[in-house]
């Protein structure tokens, strides 16, 4: 899992171990001014993800202590995570990328999608910890501003039901409303079906 998490997140890799830890925090806090991404503590979109890429390395590289509570059973592999996360990988994932442009493109406009591939997890990240605070709706009053951005979320894959996912925080499916589709809830029970893991039950969301 780690290495298929390298495979597909590439030059935008995120330790599990860095990543999953933060994101407790930021659900423990939610908009407070302990909640390492929030719109309502940031001035503005940028300095909100250089704040978040600032936490998530100190997180990761253990520089600072953490509450034991957000780390119990959060999965770690050194090793893998350092060369992952090395200039060399990412300069290699890069120039992967800059081929794959070079021999595929057909036109000069599909050059500027590259930019989306070298930052595609910050690019991420920013939409959901930014606009999901912000814009969207909600199907819960929650005390913190998560929202759902999208009615039918495929560009982020169901990531983008924020205000579902922070009622029901341990559950693998973000979708509550019929139209609420989580393309990655559905290779969560592929995988599941298949052995690779082992999917807990889902709460009854109410």
């Amino acid at each position: 899992m780690f290495f298929l998490t390298w495979v597909f997140q590439g030059s935008s890799y995120l330790s599990a171990y860095g990543y999953g830890i933060m994101h407790r925090i930021h659900h423990a806090y939610a908009d407070t001014e302990k909640d390492p991404h929030s719109p309502k503590y940031d001035d503005n979109l940028f300095k909100m993800m250089w704040k978040t890429k600032n936490v998530y390395q100190n997180i990761n590289k253990q520089k600072v202590e953490v509450d034991e509570k957000f780390t119990t059973n959060v999965p770690q592999w050194k090793s893998f995570d350092t060369f992952a996360s090395s200039k060399f990988s990412r300069l290699l994932w890069g120039a992967g990328y800059v081929a794959f442009f070079y021999f595929f493109a057909t036109a000069w406009w599909q050059w500027l999608f590259l930019p989306m591939a070298f930052l595609m997890a910050p690019i991420h990240g920013a939409i959901i910890n930014w606009f999901a605070h912000i814009y969207g709706y909600v199907n819960f009053k929650l005390k913190d501003t998560a929202k759902n951005l999208l009615p039918f979320d495929f560009l982020m894959m169901g990531e983008a039901y924020h205000n579902n996912h922070h009622k029901h925080a341990n559950s693998a499916n973000f979708g509550v409303k019929w139209h609420e589709i989580d393309i990655t809830y559905l290779i969560i029970r592929l995988l599941d079906a298949l052995g690779f893991i082992r999917l807990k039950p889902v709460p009854v969301k109410k």
